[in-house]
């Protein structure tokens, strides 16, 4: 499991193992079992030699887990060695084996006629914990920052998903409860394109624990209106109710609940370092930071709020994203608030 956005929740991989024997799994095995489930199986490569031992440093090869702004994490395979062809652009169903022989394990995976096989001893998860609160991703227009919290929501809650509860804390925890909020999910402001959307059960049906989060949330913006509506959309969960409640999201008289959520969001994830790319790479995304707070003080003075955001790549198993930093400038109207993007 890759970068998806707004994914469908864990389920066993029954067509490898029964659902009383995956329970039965240690940890790791588990989620190696969901990725096989899944079709997925990436290898991480750690040098340049030209052969299969690219994916193979001191002993241990990477498979990439979950990826994404709030958490890049492996299954990592110690003691490790591999034979066969792995064939790292397949995209398709894969077929895979797990025997075990003494000390040693033995995987053995199907890329349709390729055959790669992986032979360890251990098996354990690696996980790298960062901020997300100021990353940005402008993949859909339209009250994007309404899309940006859809998007920081839904990795929040695959890294609480697949990772565990002691990945995140306790604000983090509420807070993923929010993906089952449909006036905010991608229902409503979706932050990817349509066919990149993998769909929940039931997506327009609320749970009680995301109304009761986001009555929280208004209360403390002090939205008496909002909380009344919340009421109304606990009591009779419809499609046009939860519309209603979208479109009061985007209104300049309820903008503090969207700014409450936010903030909240940012005091959850500020215990999380950011990224680091090496000294050259890091001075020149501070450069362009630098830069875009120079011309977001120059906005504060002419009365305009505004957000630096980034976009950067993942620091393992870097893929072609490069580095983008955004001014994310607040036009509050009258009835409707939005926003404009700068990329510098």
């Amino acid at each position: 499991m890759n970068t998806g956005n707004n994914t469908a929740g864990k389920t066993a991989p029954e067509r490898y193992v029964s659902e009383k024997a995956f329970e039965e799994l240690p940890d790791a095995f588990q989620k190696l079992a969901e990725l096989l489930g899944e079709d997925q199986f990436e290898l991480v490569a750690v040098n340049e030699k030209d052969s299969q031992d690219i994916y193979v440093r001191n002993g241990e090869i990477r498979l990439v887990y979950l990826m994404n702004d709030a958490v890049e994490s492996f299954l990592i395979f110690g003691n490790a060695r591999m034979t066969g062809v792995y064939k790292p652009d397949y995209e398709g169903e894969i077929l895979a084996d797990l025997s075990r022989q003494g000390r040693e394990y033995i995987l053995v995976v199907h890329q349709d006629d390729s055959v790669v096989t992986l032979f360890f001893e251990t098996l354990t998860l690696e996980k790298h914990l960062y901020d997300y609160s100021q990353i940005g991703h402008f993949w859909v227009e339209g009250y994007e920052y309404l899309r940006q919290l859809e998007y920081r929501l839904a990795i929040l809650r695959d890294k609480y998903d697949y990772i565990g509860g002691d990945s995140c804390n306790a604000q983090e925890e509420k807070l993923s409860a929010l993906v089952e909020f449909p006036p905010l999910n991608y229902c409503c402001y979706p932050a990817v394109p349509e066919k990149y959307i993998v769909p929940r059960e039931e997506p327009w049906i609320p749970s009680e624990r995301a109304v009761s989060v986001m009555k929280e949330i208004a209360r403390e913006a002090g939205d008496c209106t909002f909380v009344r509506w919340l009421g109304i959309y606990r009591r009779f969960p419809f499609k046009w109710i939860a519309r209603k409640l979208a479109g009061m999201l985007h209104r300049t008289k309820h903008i503090q609940v969207t700014m409450c959520l936010s903030g909240k969001l940012q005091e959850a994830s500020a215990g999380y370092g950011d990224r680091s790319f090496g000294k050259e790479a890091d001075e020149q995304l501070k450069v362009l930071v630098e830069k875009a707070r120079g011309k977001q003080a120059e906005l504060k003075k002419q009365g305009t709020e505004s957000e630096v955001l980034r976009e950067e790549p993942f620091t393992i198993a870097r893929d072609s994203l490069g580095f983008k930093v955004y001014l994310m400038k607040w036009n509050k109207g009258r009835k409707d608030c939005t926003v404009e993007i700068e990329e510098m």
